[in-house]
């Protein structure tokens, strides 16, 4: 009997709300990520979305029905997925057709490699809706450097997938029916790497070439923002959509 593959694949599976990132769904990844850094069967994860796209982004609307302080302890879990990420040893590639906006983009930058759609839509609408990210900062400064990620984090446009990959923040893009399988060649070259070797390279370049600690002190501006004007607006709307 063969023994199984060394890449182990996490789905986004919430097709009726584009794969929007909720509390739920958040946990189970921190959970699936631990599990993955406990299992030696496992040399690396591939994360990846159903339908038409990867990730719509943070689940709004269940932001919008909580009051600041959770939709602060929200983005603190979220925070923690990012640091899941960036702690396993073990590479995580991801796959993004369709769309990485918002807390999507953010998710997929957290990932070591990522391997988009050249036409998938990039974004981040935040500061349109009147707030500014509370999580993924530190993975953004880390890939672009601090005045591009201003200028990203304005979110003055949406970029293509080609466009984000000119930039640094994905290493490959292809045409969208080629982006799960480009991505699950590269996760299986890496997954036939020498396993101590890649863990180790991941870790050094943690270690030895950290960014600063800039999510917390999002999360405090983020919370300045959630209560007032244009942010306490766009959540209203968002409480009151069916669905």
């Amino acid at each position: 009997m063969s023994s199984p593959p060394p890449v182990l694949e996490l789905v986004l599976s919430r097709e009726r709300v584009r794969n929007a990132l909720d509390l739920a769904t958040t946990e189970w990844l921190i959970r699936s990520i631990v599990a993955a850094r406990d299992d030696p069967a496992v040399a690396v994860v591939l994360l990846r979305g159903d339908g038409v796209g990867f990730c719509a982004g943070s689940d709004v609307k269940e932001m919008a029905l909580a009051p600041t302080s959770g939709r602060v302890a929200v983005a603190e879990r979220k925070a923690a997925l990012m640091r899941a990420l960036a702690d396993l040893d073990k590479p995580v590639v991801a796959a993004v057709h369709g769309f990485a906006l918002g807390g999507g983009f953010m998710l997929a930058i957290g990932c070591d490699a990522v391997v988009t759609a050249d036409d998938a839509a990039w974004g981040l609408p935040e500061v349109e809706l009147g707030f500014f990210p509370p999580w993924g900062i530190e993975a953004l400064v880390r890939r672009v450097g601090v005045a591009r990620a201003q200028w990203l984090v304005w979110g003055t446009r949406r970029w293509s997938g080609a466009e984000v990959t000119a930039l640094g923040l994905a290493e490959v893009a292809v045409p969208a029916d080629r982006v799960l399988g480009e991505a699950r060649a590269l996760a299986a070259r890496l997954a036939a790497l020498p396993a101590a070797s890649v863990q180790a390279t991941k870790r050094f370049f943690r270690e030895q070439v950290p960014v600063p600690e800039l999510d917390a002190l999002a999360r405090e501006v983020y919370r300045g923002n959630c209560d007032a004007g244009v942010a306490d607006a766009a959540f209203a709307r968002f409480a009151g959509r069916a669905g």
